[in-house]
């Protein structure tokens, strides 16, 4: 029988690339979207699809039953990667804004990994693999919000880590730098939407971050594509001793690196540097 998996956030980018990559590896996918359309559009490529919108217990909980009604109840791994970026800075943000970025990013997560894990603890084995990001492990300018709800997914894994030991069901994070997605577009729409451009003081960094944003393809360098994701993905769902954290672009390696290192006065300059 072959091992179950449901995948969110799988309508774009690295979602999508991994569903379709894992079901030609064999593995039983769900893939979920927040949107219908996107459902019914991966359900004519061939993948099994469900509607899950983190922002909704409800939805979350319907889109897990109907992933046990394919599986047959079973569910070997949980790919947590249906996210958002909210650009701005932390003075720019609404509480409004701040919790909807959690509902996404780390509420919606939680309580999904939380229906899956009685399935994982009674099977006893599972894997839980959260896509986490550079920023979840060092802070930029102007991604507050971002930077915070994936510190928060780093400190939820670290102690489910701890508390599942010994279960057969582990717990992994990938921290991908730059991947080609639409993340940025996303990221345009949502800072356009909900922060004071014109009345902030950051208001010509954050018109250099429209028009970067804005650009048709990625200019940020070692930009990479989603298989660099789906590569550490299959070694935390295949190996018998996976990883509690994957590294994934140079950005990552660095930054991961210079943290040990440097003092907190010459991080910050890197950081500035990178940050933009």
């Amino acid at each position: 029988m072959s091992k179950s998996i449901l995948i969110t956030g799988a309508s774009t980018g690295i979602g999508y690339f991994v569903a379709h990559q894992l079901k030609q590896a064999g593995y039983q996918v769900i893939a979920s979207c927040r949107k219908q359309a996107d459902v019914l559009r991966l359900q004519r490529e061939g993948l099994h699809a469900v509607q899950i919108d983190l922002n909704s217990s409800e939805s979350i909980q319907q889109g897990f039953n109907q992933t046990l009604e394919i599986t047959g109840g079973n569910l070997y791994g949980l790919f947590n990667n249906g996210a958002y970026g909210q650009p701005g800075a932390v003075e720019d943000l609404s509480r409004t804004t701040l919790r909807e970025q959690f509902e996404t990013n780390v509420f919606g997560w939680c309580e999904l990994t939380n229906l899956a894990l009685p399935i994982m603890l009674k099977q006893g084995s599972g894997r839980i693999i959260q896509n986490s990001s550079v920023l979840g492990i060092s802070a930029m300018r102007l991604r507050g919000a971002y930077n915070a709800s994936k510190y928060a997914i780093e400190g939820i894994s670290d102690t489910l880590r701890l508390e599942l030991k010994g279960t057969g069901v582990y717990v992994s994070l990938i921290e991908p730098g730059p991947i080609r997605s639409d993340f940025r577009k996303n990221a345009l729409t949502m800072l356009q939407r909900n922060i004071d451009i014109d009345r902030s003081r950051h208001r010509e960094s954050y018109q250099v971050a429209i028009s970067r944003l804005g650009k048709e393809s990625s200019t940020t360098p070692f930009t990479l594509g989603p298989e660099a994701v789906y590569k550490r993905l299959l070694h935390a769902l295949e190996s018998s001793h996976p990883q509690a954290r994957y590294y994934v672009t140079v950005p990552t390696y660095l930054v991961g690196f210079m943290k040990r290192i440097l003092p907190v006065f010459l991080l910050d300059k890197l950081l500035q540097k990178l940050g933009g």
